[in-house]
């Protein structure tokens, strides 16, 4: 079975499937797989790769649903804490560890998984959470964020792309050079997503942990806050671009890269088939290096994981499926046709690039896999690191939309940093 979400009505429809999931097949074990990814060709042979598993396994169904990121992050925390919820989800919260399910123990050959996907599993393990031996799923995918720009416009405006010990401030900066050359709408941009925005907060000095405790903004981030309200109020970083969408909703930027009204745009490698496909041969196009700032240049790490959940009526099932999809032959072909830095340790991969420019933009991100601050590491393994990513979002709106000064939006993130410590310390 399949089924296809968006909008409001999908996402009431969705909490409806999860708990229906296990109920329209009586007969048969019945387990929904959860499913979101930028790259439509890959939610595609994820379903058919559900169908393969199906067929290999009679008496057990997969209801494959495909749903926005936004919807995935905002209803399946809310879901699990109710005991509903899908049975296997692809996930980019690592704070939803308690509910994970440990496979181990119902695979055919858990050692054979545990060699092939190595120290990636522990990004999984929680400590004093998870059992330290447990399989829980596996990492999808290790992702950088880093800058992709339009090289066809930088050329057209006699413009040399920023060096790699460039600044965030000049690439900003030459990107708004070239969009008044060129004619180009956005100079810069980047996704409407705390994680998006944190990698040049690192650059600048910013550490969201002291003493234990979240602390933002500090005065590293009160300066780069600074500067993108500056860049806002300029024109090089567009108001529209995160002031179009409401809260704390995520919002890519992506198509307006593709279709040449962006200059540069802060993304991340999973962008780079999708962009391959979609741009062709209109422009030319390549990643450069993380920027810098007085901490150094970091790209921020992040990553996508395929989990089993403890509330599924049918382990066996999960575990049986979970194995199917993290296997090696399954992983060496997603790496290869999708071009995804796996978590699987996947021997000397043959990315299909079909161009020059995925080529020399892959090479910049597989050398940026060293590039990633440890606190930011760390950052993403806290538990309420996702509450502080969703209030940037919002704040950082409210700043360049006008509803709020700088002083009163660093208030309001000290304020609510402040209520994520109390709330974190009352659940401990």
């Amino acid at each position: 079975m399949k089924t296809y979400l968006s909008g409001a009505l999908a996402l009431a429809l969705a909490t409806v499937s999860f708990a229906w999931s296990s109920v329209a097949m009586a007969e048969s074990q019945t387990i929904t797989f959860l499913f979101t990814d930028d790259d439509q060709a890959y939610v595609e042979r994820m379903e058919a790769l559900s169908k393969e598993f199906e067929t290999a396994h009679p008496d057990i169904k997969v209801n494959f649903v495909s749903s926005g990121y936004d919807a995935v992050a905002k209803q399946l925390p809310v879901q699990l804490a109710i005991g509903e919820g899908p049975d296997i989800a692809k996930i980019t919260d690592w704070q939803l560890a308690p509910y994970y399910l440990d496979m181990r123990p119902l695979m055919k050959d858990p050692d054979g998984f545990a060699k092939l996907h190595g120290d990636s599993l522990n990004t999984l393990r929680f400590p004093g959470v998870n059992d330290p031996n447990s399989i829980n799923g596996y990492v999808a995918s290790q992702t950088f964020n880093l800058p992709f720009v339009n090289k066809t416009l930088f050329e057209q405006a006699n413009e040399p792309l920023p060096k790699p010990t460039a600044t965030l401030k000049e690439i900003v900066e030459a990107s708004a050079r070239v969009a008044k050359a060129t004619g180009a709408q956005i100079p810069f941009t980047m996704d409407r997503s705390g994680h998006r925005f944190s990698g040049a907060a690192f650059s600048y000095g910013s550490n969201y942990v002291k003493d234990g405790k979240f602390s933002f903004p500090d005065d590293a981030a009160k300066r780069y806050i600074t500067d993108l309200y500056n860049w806002t109020k300029d024109g090089s970083f567009p108001k529209e671009m995160w002031g179009a969408a409401g809260g704390t909703q995520y919002k890519n930027m992506g198509d307006e890269f593709v279709n040449g009204n962006v200059v540069t745009y802060l993304a991340g490698n999973w962008m780079v088939n999708p962009f391959q496909k979609k741009i062709g041969n209109a422009f030319d196009w390549t990643a450069i290096s993380a920027p810098c700032g007085d901490a150094g240049c970091y790209a921020m790490p992040g990553g996508t994981a395929i989990v089993g959940f403890k509330r599924t009526k049918h382990p066996e099932a999960v575990a049986a499926f979970i194995e199917f999809l993290g296997s090696e032959k399954i992983q060496r072909e997603i790496a290869e046709n999708y071009v995804i830095l796996t978590g699987a340790d996947i021997k000397d991969p043959q990315y299909k690039l079909e161009s020059q420019n995925a080529k020399d933009a892959m090479a910049v991100f597989l050398s940026a896999r060293n590039s990633a601050p440890k606190a930011a590491r760390d950052l993403e393994r806290l538990k309420g690191s996702s509450a502080i990513y969703q209030l940037i979002v919002q704040r950082m709106s409210q700043l360049i939309v006008g509803e709020l000064s700088l002083e009163d939006t660093f208030k309001a993130m000290s304020a609510d940093v402040d209520k994520v410590n109390v709330a974190l310390a009352a659940n401990k």
